[in-house]
């Protein structure tokens, strides 16, 4: 771990889950202070951060607390990695209303709530930062029976995009990563067998699964200065799926 008083401080949400989990392992190796957050503090012992900081992201409340708690301990962020987030694979007609509400909850409410907290935070400090949320393909691409989920990560986009507008002035830049299908533990049911693994792989032009490290490293660099001029973007992290459709032989 690090302690240097120049290091960026970034707060990570969703630290537990696998793309969390791989970006605070790569920011700490990189130098950054990083506070891990999550819901049950016991779960994130073995995520390597600076600070374990045990809050709901979901809901305003628990995510001004999570930047509260990461000031106490560190200091104010400077950055974001936004990773909270569910899924649901389910046509319309059979998702009940109560699972709809909690992907929308779970995935658009809590990037409203934690980004908000965020935004806040930097506006106090006047000082400038950069933030990073996790949107998906299916926000960009149909994809059938991924209606929930796609409308709560369109969402994402759209907040991403005006946020970033509005903030821009104050020098916040606002991203995010549209992952394609990624092995993490969230998607271990779907990949379970090496068929399963193959068939999802065949859907992606450059081949195969990705790994959750593979995601982190665009979000890592979306964060650091190398991104100094990216702001309003949502980046697809899908091996070609959005905009290549390969020469079939």
């Amino acid at each position: 771990m690090t302690d240097t008083a120049s290091s960026p401080i970034v707060l990570v949400t969703g630290a537990r889950g696998g793309i969390g989990r791989a970006l605070c392992v790569q920011l700490q190796a990189q130098g950054w202070r990083v506070a891990a957050v999550g819901r049950d503090a016991a779960q994130l012992a073995d995520v390597p951060a600076d600070a374990h900081i045990a809050a709901d992201t979901t809901t305003p409340e628990g995510a001004t607390e999570a930047l509260a708690q990461c000031s106490a301990q560190l200091g104010a962020p400077s950055h974001l990695a936004h990773c909270v987030g569910n899924t649901l694979i389910a046509p319309l007609h059979r998702t009940p209303a109560t699972q709809w509400r909690e992907v929308l909850r779970v995935n658009l409410e809590s990037a409203l709530a934690t980004l908000g907290a965020w935004i806040e935070s930097r506006r106090a400090a006047q000082a400038p930062g950069a933030a990073v949320l996790v949107s998906s393909v299916v926000a960009q691409i149909g994809v059938a029976n991924h209606e929930a989920i796609a409308a709560a990560k369109a969402g994402i986009d759209g907040l991403v995009r005006s946020a970033a507008a509005t903030y821009a002035a104050q020098g916040l830049r606002i991203n995010a990563v549209a992952p394609g299908m990624t092995d993490t533990p969230m998607t271990a049911g779907l990949l379970k067998l090496p068929a399963m693994r193959e068939g999802a792989g065949r859907q992606y032009p450059l081949g195969g699964v990705q790994t959750a490290e593979q995601v982190a490293q665009v979000m890592a660099w979306l964060l650091s200065d190398a991104a100094s001029r990216i702001t309003g973007h949502v980046l697809p992290v899908d091996g070609g799926f959005t905009h290549v459709r390969p020469l079939v032989k």
